[in-house]
């Protein structure tokens, strides 16, 4: 592995052009830099033989120097670029592939349809957990639609239809388009999908939405339900929802569309025709909902490129690999200290709550937090806590729903119940009943579990635990005496109190 190694990623695509900075530091951490778009809309500027016109060549040929030039910029040593239906579909594409070499300098690979599908697969399985599920990957010219079994591709296809060239092919002009138009679209997607078997044959599993088109779709149907937790995501929509969206957008002309905050406007034109597709996929593999995937084509590029040895069947790989990038990317506290709070606070949590009825949610959410609690001290270590919650709910990471993750934001975070309070208010829609309470309960023990190795010298070895009346009586197995545990814990005494109705005392017992 190279030291601080800078790869530029680019996408031709047959809609958009799409650029992604990635490095990959000396200790296995990863994150993207920088990224830029081209709304190129390669599909509409083939001629009528099925070559791309000179003046599209020159302008991609100026966009990609252009992005070349911002790679070099972060000192990439490296740039891969890719083409996809639009180019592999063009009559001159050996053509264009050389003039584009021969002015920028850039070799361009032309992805096959099922290439596009394994890696769009590849990049899904890195940032979701989900087990089993279709992929479609909706672009300008061309449709990827995967199967996933055990975390394993299983079956993959392409089909020649997106929302550009189906827009082209149905003439859909400015204005509102037709419930028999769209009735029309849907048809000829189930009809082009029954001739692989295999895809009506899995019904209710969860589709995974990749691409421009599904990110749209959820941007706006968060937007007009006014959901406050504002991550792509992971976010999910049931078939019905799809529906009604697209119904709602078909009534209008692209003009109106254009002006809906939240679409960007060049989407305005290509949304309607691409919901149509979306949803004669929904209909043919007859998937029980639609998971929206942020992550794309050019995340499984530099995962193939960089990242070649990945192994991302395991069940609990996308949290276990989230969590290990997170505290490489921010190592504001030593490994052991994470390690040994963590084992501490899940010692607290099976001793005391084998009495108590806590959520499903506790244990998995309470390790997690006892992982990441430190992190905003990379920020500034006064006010940590608050840049902790800050972080978890705003930097990238995977493997938890949307709600989990502001669960566990609020674990690691926890410093009382009128703060944890203040911060959730803009989350309520989204918690349960005794969320609040559960939060409380496992951030004081993470408090709890901190204090006893506020030293972080991992002195305690094991951790016995006996309720007296009111009294948590704490007795650690230790290396050495643990005085600033002792006041540590001394401090933590009220919370725990008041959350489990016990006051620790800690003895140690030197071995």
């Amino acid at each position: 592995m190279q030291t601080n190694k800078v790869t530029g990623i680019i996408d031709i695509g047959s809609n958009t052009v799409r650029l992604a900075v990635y490095q990959l530091t000396d200790n296995g951490a990863y994150r993207v830099l920088d990224q830029g778009r081209w709304p190129a809309r390669l599909s509409q500027r083939m001629d009528a033989a099925g070559a791309l016109s000179d003046e599209a060549v020159d302008e991609l040929a100026e966009v990609l120097r252009h992005f070349c030039l911002i790679c070099h910029k972060h000192g990439a040593e490296s740039i891969r670029a890719v083409a996809t239906a639009a180019i592999r579909q063009a009559v001159n594409r050996d053509s264009i592939i050389q003039r584009l070499r021969s002015s920028t300098g850039i070799s361009i690979e032309i992805l096959s349809g099922e290439d596009e599908a394994r890696i769009g697969s590849q990049a899904m399985l890195n940032s979701l957990n989900l087990a089993d599920c279709f992929v479609v990957d909706i672009g300008g010219g061309s449709t990827e639609i995967t199967l996933i079994h055990n975390r394993k591709v299983v079956s993959a296809v392409s089909f020649p239809i997106g929302c550009v060239n189906i827009s082209t092919r149905y003439a859909i002009g400015d204005g509102p388009v037709s419930t028999t138009l769209l009735s029309d679209v849907q048809e000829e997607v189930r009809r082009l999908l029954g001739k692989e078997k295999w895809i009506s044959r899995h019904p209710d599993l969860p589709l995974i939405g990749l691409g421009g088109t599904v990110r749209a779709l959820a941007k706006l149907h968060q937007r007009e339900i006014s959901y406050p937790f504002h991550h792509l995501h992971g976010y999910e929509m049931r078939n019905a929802e799809v529906s009604m969206t697209l119904d709602s957008l078909a009534m209008i002309s692209i003009e109106q569309r254009r002006k809906l905050p939240g679409l960007s406007k060049d989407r305005g034109d290509v949304i309607v025709p691409g919901l149509a597709i979306l949803l004669g996929v929904i209909q043919q593999a007859q998937t029980s909902r639609l998971v929206i995937c942020g992550a794309g084509l050019r995340d499984g590029l530099f995962i193939e490129t960089c990242l070649p040895h990945y192994e991302s069947n395991a069940a609990d790989f996308v949290l276990e690999e989230s969590i290990r990038n997170l505290n490489a990317l921010y190592p504001v506290a030593p490994e052991g200290h994470l390690n040994q709070v963590r084992k501490l606070a899940l010692s607290l949590y099976d001793q005391l709550s084998s009495g108590t009825v806590m959520p499903a949610y506790s244990r998995r959410l309470l390790e997690t937090a006892a992982r990441l609690f430190r992190i905003g001290a990379v920020i500034d270590f006064n006010d940590s806590a608050d840049h902790t919650f800050y972080m978890l709910l705003h930097t990238h990471w995977n493997g938890l729903s949307h709600r989990e993750m502001i669960l566990t934001a609020a674990i690691a975070s926890y410093r009382g119940a009128n703060p944890l309070r203040r911060k959730l208010a803009p989350y309520r829609s989204m918690l349960e009943e005794g969320d609040i309470e559960a939060i409380a309960k496992l951030g004081s023990l993470l408090q709890l579990a901190a204090a006893l190795d506020r030293s972080e010298s991992q002195a305690i070895t094991s951790l016995e635990l006996s309720v007296k009346g009111n009294k948590l009586q704490l007795t650690a197995h230790a290396n050495h005496p643990l005085p600033v545990e002792h006041m540590e814990v001394e401090s933590t005494a009220k919370e725990i109190k008041k959350n489990w109705g016990i006051t620790p005392e800690l003895k140690v017992r030197i071995r």
